[in-house]
């Protein structure tokens, strides 16, 4: 028997270090407003997200820092890397994160970019920043879940 996978569902980046950065209370799914030349870009996997967060200006979300190389093909047409891009979002959605970033230490940032039939999505998580004693615990996690299964492997 097949085993189910999502179909029509193609990663082009992901932002490793998120998790590894911040905690994630909420995510969710958005659309981002492109140019033609930047979705070829992006087909040729040429994006990167590891530095970009997303502001609210006047009620719309946009994405900031994101870096999509130019186009080598493309003519007048072409766009600049690092462009400020608008997010596509519901009007509740849209509330919601406002709501939620007013609080302290809340940001937006972008976990995943992908390819659902057809069209660029992103990922986007609410998040707050973890200190640095959060990360050292978390190293302290991974550490020893290595060291044990190296223990358990070696014994049996």
């Amino acid at each position: 028997m097949r085993s189910k996978t999502n179909k029509g569902i193609k990663i082009i980046c992901l932002n490793r270090k998120a998790r590894f950065n911040y905690f994630f209370n909420e995510v969710l799914e958005a659309g981002i407003v492109l140019k033609g030349s930047e979705v070829k870009s992006i087909r040729n996997g040429k994006v990167n997200i590891s530095d970009s967060y997303a502001i609210d200006k006047d009620g719309e979300f946009f994405l900031i820092n994101t870096h999509i190389s130019s186009y080598k093909q493309s003519s007048y047409n072409d766009h600049y890397p690092t462009n400020n891009r608008k997010l596509l979002l519901k009007k509740r959605e849209v509330n919601k994160l406002i709501g939620k970033i007013n609080r302290e230490g809340f940001t937006i940032i972008p976990t995943k970019m992908y390819f659902k039939k057809g069209k660029v999505k992103v990922e986007i998580a609410v998040a707050k920043g973890k200190k640095r004693y959060d990360k050292r615990q978390v190293i302290k996690q991974r550490d020893w879940k290595r060291e044990k299964s190296r223990y358990f492997r070696k014994t049996s």
